[in-house]
C-alpha cells in the first residue's frame, strides 16, 4: 500500500514538473497560448483571431498531432484590451499553464507589455496584428505575421501625397501605441514628401464623443482627415462627422480592413481610402480557409484572423519539427525553428520573417465603394520613393 502511494506521488510530481509540461516525455501534450480581447470594444479582433487558432489546432490534432501521435492543447486568455489584464494572463499562461509558445497578443499596447515577459522567459510569441514599429525590437522571441507600422506609415504618407495629391491633411488619433504610432509614421513620410499635417487632434481610449475634435479639424480646413484607429472608434467618428455636416474625404489604416466596420457604419464608409494588407492571388488554401471558417463560426475572417491562422500553423510546424528531432518541446529550439521559417505557404500568401522577427511584405491600398472595398494595388517604399508592386 505504501509502495503504491509512493508511486502515485512520483507520478503527480512528474506531471506537475516543467520538464514534463514542456514535453520531457513523449506522451506529454504541450500547451500553446492565445491572448487577445475577447470582451469589450475590441472583442471583434480577439474573437475572430482566437477562432482561427482554435481551427488550426483542431485541424492539426485531427492529423495526429506532433509526430503523428501527440496532440497540442490550446489555452486562450481574454486580455480585454487592457495591459494589466494582459500581464495577469501571461503570468497564468507561463507559470500555471507552462505554454511553450503563443499567438498574440492582438493589440499593440498589450503586446509591448507581454512581449517583455515572454522575452525574459524564452517563450516565442507571434502576434497577428501588433503593428507598432518597435514591437519586434523587444527581442528575438517576438515575431509578427502583420506588416510593421513603419512600412504602413511610409506607404500611407507617400501615397496620400503622390497618388492622391493631398498637400495638407488633418489627423484624429487615439492615445495608444497603435494609433499614435501610425499617426507619427504617416506624418513623417507625408511631410518628408512635401505635405503638411495642419492639425492633429487626439482622444482617450474609451471615448465615444469626437465632435469637439472634429469641429476643430473642420475649422483648420484640411483636404482630408486621417483616422488611424480601431473599428468601433472609426465607426463613431464617421457617423459623427456626417452629423456635423462634414463633407471631407477620410483616410485610414489596416484597422479598417475589419468587415465589422460596415455593420457599424455602413452608411458612412463610402469613399474611405485605407492602407491594409496587400491582396494576394486567391489560392485554393485561402478559399478553403474562408469556407471552413464561415461554416464553423458563422462569420467571415478578417485580416487579423487570417494572420492568426498562419501564425498558429507556423508555430505548430516549428514545434513538430523540434519534437520529431528531439522528442521534446524545448522553448529555445522552437524559437529557432520559427525564425528559420522559409517561404511558408500561408493562406495570406508566402511568409518569411526578417532577422528582427518582422514580416517581409507589402501594403495594399483600398477605396471603399459603398460598403465594398476596391483594391487599388500593392505598394512599398524604396529609398523614400513610393513604388507600386502590382
Amino acid at each position: 500500500m505504501k509502495k503504491s502511494m509512493f508511486v502515485c506521488f512520483i507520478l503527480v510530481a512528474l506531471l506537475a514538473s516543467p520538464l514534463f509540461a514542456q514535453g520531457g516525455g513523449e506522451s506529454a501534450s504541450p500547451k500553446i497560448g492565445f491572448m487577445g480581447p475577447m470582451t469589450g470594444d475590441y472583442a471583434n479582433y480577439g474573437v475572430r483571431s482566437n477562432n482561427s487558432v482554435i481551427m488550426a489546432v483542431e485541424q492539426f490534432n485531427a492529423k495526429g498531432g506532433f509526430g503523428g501521435k501527440v496532440p497540442v492543447v490550446l489555452v486562450s486568455e481574454d486580455s480585454e484590451g487592457n495591459v494589466e489584464k494582459g500581464l495577469s494572463a501571461i503570468e497564468k499562461l507561463s507559470s500555471a499553464d507552462q505554454i511553450v509558445g503563443m499567438i498574440g497578443p492582438v493589440l499593440t499596447g498589450t503586446s509591448f507589455a507581454v512581449g517583455e515577459r515572454v522575452q525574459s522567459e524564452g517563450i516565442v510569441m507571434i502576434s497577428p496584428s501588433a503593428t507598432h514599429a518597435d514591437i519586434t525590437s523587444i527581442g528575438d522571441y517576438v515575431f509578427r505575421t502583420v506588416v510593421s507600422d513603419g512600412l504602413q506609415g511610409e506607404v500611407a504618407g507617400n501615397y496620400f501625397y503622390s497618388e492622391l495629391g493631398y498637400r495638407n491633411i488633418g489627423v484624429l488619433y487615439a492615445k495608444n501605441d497603435y494609433s499614435q504610432g501610425l499617426y507619427e509614421g504617416m506624418t513623417a513620410a507625408f511631410e518628408a514628401a512635401g505635405g503638411k499635417v495642419t492639425i492633429a487632434e487626439s482622444f482617450q481610449v474609451g471615448d465615444k464623443d469626437f465632435k469637439t475634435q472634429l469641429t476643430k479639424i473642420r475649422s483648420a480646413n484640411p483636404e482630408a482627415i486621417y483616422i488611424p484607429n480601431y473599428t468601433a472608434e472609426m465607426a463613431q467618428i464617421l457617423e459623427q462627422a456626417t452629423q456635423l455636416g462634414m463633407d471631407i474625404p477620410f483616410l485610414s489604416c489596416d484597422g479598417f480592413s475589419n468587415p465589422e466596420i460596415y455593420d457599424l457604419a455602413g452608411d458612412f464608409t463610402d469613399g474611405v481610402i485605407y492602407v491594409g494588407p496587400a491582396k494576394v492571388k486567391e489560392s485554393p488554401a485561402y478559399s478553403d480557409f474562408v469556407a471552413q471558417y464561415e461554416a464553423k463560426f458563422g462569420v467571415g475572417p478578417d485580416s487579423f484572423a487570417t494572420n492568426a491562422y498562419d501564425g498558429a500553423n507556423i508555430l505548430l510546424q516549428a514545434m513538430d519539427k523540434v519534437y520529431r528531432e528531439t522528442g521534446k518541446f524545448n522553448r529555445a529550439a522552437i524559437r529557432d525553428a520559427v525564425a528559420a521559417t522559409k517561404d511558408y505557404p500561408g493562406v495570406a500568401g508566402t511568409i518569411n520573417f526578417a532577422e528582427n522577427g518582422d514580416l517581409i511584405a507589402y501594403q495594399g491600398l483600398y477605396k471603399v465603394n459603398g460598403t465594398t472595398p476596391e483594391y487599388l494595388g500593392s505598394y512599398t517604399v524604396v529609398d523614400g520613393v513610393l513604388t507600386k508592386v502590382d
